[in-house]
This record gives structure tokens, sequence and C-alpha cells, in this order.
């Protein structure tokens, strides 16, 4: 795979467009949370709301499966240079664990939801937390590299490379 300058503009896409599904999910999260108590205690609470949320997260799904194919035939460019060591390995373990929860979270949500599984409903939930807290380092880490180190990293998720 010969060196990659920038993310291509399918990947900055994907990347924004489940960011926006994403945030729509959190929208939806607590109207999926009352269809799910709803289930376990005979009420019908499934609405539209706790419909786009399923249909949110098989978005999600497809959108990261395609972000993981193009990720690995294309590849990604390098953390600008003379980063700290330390904080290269924290962003690459985060974009690690992002590419897992966003991959991982929507099929516990619909083997939950579609499967009647109370554990994937329950690792479903502690992925949702782990994925707003890694989203948050991630959003920290962006803006250090904008507006502390003025490394122009952020511009590579804003113009195609």
């Amino acid at each position: 795979m010969s060196q990659v300058r920038g993310y291509s503009g399918l990947q900055i896409a994907l990347h924004w467009g489940i960011v926006i599904l994403l945030l729509g999910s959190f929208l939806t999260h607590e109207a999926m949370k009352s269809a799910w108590w709803g289930i376990h205690n005979g009420q019908d609470n499934f609405g539209t709301k706790a419909a786009l949320h399923v249909w949110i997260g098989v978005a999600v799904f497809a959108l990261a499966v395609i972000r993981v194919a193009v990720r690995l035939t294309r590849g990604a460019p390098d953390l600008p240079e003379g980063g700290q060591p330390v904080l290269d390995m924290i962003a690459k373990l985060t974009h690690l664990g992002l590419y897992a929860l966003i991959l991982l979270m929507p099929v516990a949500g619909m083997v939950a939801w579609f499967g009647g599984v109370d554990a994937a409903g329950e690792a479903h939930e502690v992925m949702w937390a782990a994925l707003w807290v890694l989203a948050g380092l991630h959003v920290v880490g962006a803006f250090y590299h904008q507006f502390a180190l003025k490394d122009g990293l952020m511009e590579r998720m804003k113009r195609p490379g």
C-alpha cells in the first residue's frame, strides 16, 4: 500500500455520516430504552423514535462495514511527525476502540432487539457508554491538535487528500 497523504472523500463522508447517525441514536436512546423495558413489562412502548433508533443502528453498522473495508484497502494517513509516543498510542487505541464499537454496538443492539437476548442488551448499554467516552476523547484529541499543536490534523477530515 502506498503512503496515504489524506483521507478520501468517501472516508470523510463515512466519518461524518456515522457522526450524524450517532447523534440521532443519542436523541432516540431514551425511547428505545422505554420500548425495551416495555417488552419486559408487557407494555407496548415501541413508537416512531424507537423504530428510528433501530434503523439508525442498522445504518451505522452498514456504514461501519464500508468504512472498515475502505480503510483496509486504501489505508489512512500517519499521525503528524514529532508527536509524543504516549499520546500517539492513545490516539491509535482510541481509533481502534471507536471502530470496534461502531461495529459491535449495533450488532449487540440487533441481537438484543430482534433476538430478545438480555445479555446483548446489557452489552449494548455498556458499549453505549464506552462509545461516548472514546468519542469525547477523540474530539479532545482533535481540538488539541488544532488549537495547541496547530499541526493541521483536522484538515484531513475536511478535505480529501
